[in-house]
């Protein structure tokens, strides 16, 4: 495989492996030779149901996901499911508690409130949301509740929990759109997981949801049959036509993780990228990292130069020599860097090598 001239470093859609987009450019038009593509194909045809059964099992095997758990590939993007989730899990009398650690739980946040009782136990807005800070100087955890909220990587303020509170008999709920599949992770822990796919897992879309089936059951019978997860569960994520290419292209970068060995194998060479950019960053003053040090994302690298006048010149000029994407969030400005899987290390190598050279120029 040759080497990409430019490097996409979007937070999202992101970058796609390489091998995974040359596969389906080949099967658009033909897949299988069936003398069609696979985004003609009914998603009550066999070649689909292949295709979706196939994605499924490939989550269950590189997560460790068991059969108490169902897996779900819905619509409506994550922010759906800032809904959904109180609508099918809140117990009246019961509070969902939330740590607001950045703009999606904000608005998680928001959502819950027009379902039901909601209490934040963590207010990242007092540190700028540049930390997450120890679970054990949360206020107002208590077990009587719902479920516990989290957002496991936030993609605006570059933090990423690399510790997952525990609180027995409360249901942990993690967003994880922007680190599914980066790493490995004890699913057993979770009482549902979700994940918009345009980060880590395929285009946009389509949205990952992990969820115990016990956890389902509380939904009331008065909910829309749409936003039910036990309407999807037992329709198996085909109650109405799905995101049927969208889950298609999950599946081929579900396999391509395989091919690499698995998420023991990804998650060592994330590790890698994002130790070699933060080294870089840390190596002067010319550049500034914005999160706390312990709290650092390893899927999205965010940062400042220290003259930040210079920081439209830096992105321009990296975009100039193949290294799109890299403008902060508008809600922060800076750069951001989004390392997901299918970054190649080369792609970061490249990156690491611009920034030395643009400090000799601009410093």
């Amino acid at each position: 495989m040759s080497e990409r001239k430019v490097y996409n470093f979007y937070p999202g859609p992101a970058t796609l492996p390489e091998e995974v987009m040359k596969r389906a450019q080949e099967e658009f038009v033909d897949y299988h030779g069936l003398g069609y593509g696979i985004a003609e194909t009914s998603h009550r045809s066999p070649e689909f149901k292949e295709v979706i059964e196939r994605a499924e099992q490939n989550v269950r095997d590189l997560l460790g996901v068991s059969d108490e758990y169902a897996v779900l590939f819905l619509q409506g993007g994550a922010s759906l499911q800032f809904a959904m989730l109180p609508m099918n899990l809140m117990v009246p009398g019961k509070p969902g508690l939330y740590a607001d650690t950045g703009s999606w739980t904000s608005k998680a946040i928001k959502e819950a409130k027009k379902i039901g009782e909601t209490k934040v136990v963590y207010e990242g807005e007092k540190t700028s949301y540049t930390q997450i800070g120890d679970f054990n100087d949360w206020e107002g955890v208590t077990r009587d509740a719902s479920y516990l909220y989290i957002c496991s990587n936030n993609t605006i303020y570059g933090t990423q929990y690399h510790f997952f509170p525990e609180l027995n008999g409360v249901p942990l709920i993690a967003d994880m759109s922007s680190d599914i599949m980066s790493r490995k992770v004890d699913v057993s822990k979770f009482g549902a997981i979700f994940a918009g796919a345009q980060k880590n897992l395929g285009p946009a879309g389509v949205t990952l949801v992990i969820i115990h089936k016990d956890l389902a059951d509380r939904a009331s019978a008065d909910l829309p049959t749409m936003l039910s997860y036990k309407t999807h569960i037992e329709k198996g994520s085909t109650f109405n036509t799905p995101p049927v290419f969208a889950v298609y292209m999950v599946g081929l970068v579900l396999d391509w993780i395989q091919e690499q060995g698995g998420l023991d194998a990804v998650e060592k060479v994330n590790n890698v990228k994002a130790e070699n950019l933060y080294s870089r960053i840390d190596a002067s003053d010319f550049y500034l990292g914005t999160a706390a040090s312990a709290d650092r994302s390893k899927m999205n690298v965010t940062f400042r130069l220290d003259n930040e006048d210079l920081e439209p010149t830096f992105i321009a000029e990296a975009a100039a020599a193949g290294l799109i994407g890299l403008k902060g969030h508008r809600s922060v400005g800076g750069i951001r860097a989004s390392i997901y899987n299918a970054m190649p290390l080369a792609g970061v190598s490249k990156l690491i090598d611009f920034m030395g050279d643009f400090e000799e120029k601009h410093g």
